[in-house]
């Protein structure tokens, strides 16, 4: 058996946290004893984070099986109600979740993975059912889900069915990953020190997301609060900001072209057009960003490019979940 690793930034002493809802784990939870498996989830993110599962209608008191829940009234504030008998659960609901959310705030999460449509754990276009009956509005957030998000606002999180489109999938990892360093950054003892090598590590991931939301970053590092707590305060909520906003083809070209040009004399003339056709052949659609962000690996190795090479824009999450793999 092969010796552990020793701790690093991207070899972390403990493991990547996601909270998850448990039914998506296999956990037989739903209202008619069944689950929804996702086996992404289970099997392959699940080889680089620990879950922490979570159902909210079961952890709030409900047996399995149970008549199903649904969400009514107002959408911006709609009730947990039983349809059948109109027994009302927000209430019970809502005191478990500011419970569970302190437990949760002490479990150094990275995101959340939301049921979809669930009226306790849906993320977005969650049904909610006028009061009196009628045709529902697809308006609507589960119960337990907006009070997460308002507790952790900073945290990425997704539902399962997001995770299906390669691109939303590939930007929710990137995102938790981000924040797994950051958090061991901190975890390490956090100093301007720390944070600008945090930032220049991640200068091209971040390019990759927002320029505009890079250089106010770079102003905050650089200009931020003299108070390290106003710093990491002010710093974090940017960078959540900054992940959010997808990257697009666009902006990875400029990301790649930028990189090629720390080479400058050192890359020969046929390497330099090898490169810049692959760039152009992802720019077209013809070939998934591996390929040129492995070329670019390769010559910053050959031509010892090391600040190329501490860019965690090469490598933002592990190589074996494929996310850079499509086109």
């Amino acid at each position: 058996m092969a010796l552990p690793s020793r701790p690093s930034a991207d070899n972390p002493a403990t493991p990547l946290k996601l909270g998850v809802s448990s039914c998506l784990l296999g956990a037989k939870v739903r209202y008619d004893g069944g689950h929804k498996l996702d086996k992404f989830l289970r099997d392959t993110l699940g080889r680089f984070a620990e879950f922490v599962p979570v159902c909210p209608e079961v952890e709030s008191g409900l047996p399995v099986p149970r008549p199903s829940l649904r969400l009514v009234g107002d959408p911006a504030s709609p009730r947990l109600v039983f349809p059948k008998t109109g027994r009302d659960h927000t209430a019970a609901m809502q005191t478990w979740a500011r419970s569970r959310l302190d437990e949760l705030a002490d479990a150094d999460l990275c995101g959340f993975v939301f049921k979809s449509r669930s009226p306790s754990s849906g993320m977005e276009r969650v049904k909610v059912y006028p009061e009196g009956g009628g045709a529902p509005a697809n308006k609507g957030v589960g119960v337990f889900a907006r009070a997460f998000m308002d507790r952790f606002p900073e945290l990425p999180v997704e539902e399962e069915g997001r995770l299906n489109d390669p691109r939303l999938r590939e930007n929710f990892i990137e995102r938790i990953f981000v924040m797994k360093r950051w958090r061991d950054m901190l975890s390490h003892g956090f100093d301007r020190g720390a944070l600008v090598d945090f930032h220049t590590r991640h200068k091209s991931l971040l390019l990759s997301h927002s320029v505009e939301r890079y250089r106010e970053l770079g102003r905050i590092t650089a200009h931020g609060p003299l108070d390290l707590d106003a710093l990491r305060a002010a710093y974090s909520a940017k960078l959540s900001e900054a992940m959010r906003l997808p990257p697009t083809v666009k902006k990875h070209v400029n990301v790649l072209m930028h990189m090629l040009g720390h080479f400058k004399k050192d890359i020969e003339s046929d390497e330099k057009q090898e490169l810049l056709e692959i760039i152009d052949d992802f720019h077209k659609g013809l070939t998934p960003l591996i390929v040129p962000v492995t070329l670019l690996a390769h010559l910053a190795r050959k031509y010892e490019k090391q600040r190329l090479l501490e860019q965690h824009y090469l490598k933002p999450h592990p190589l074996e979940l494929k996310l850079r793999n499509h086109a």
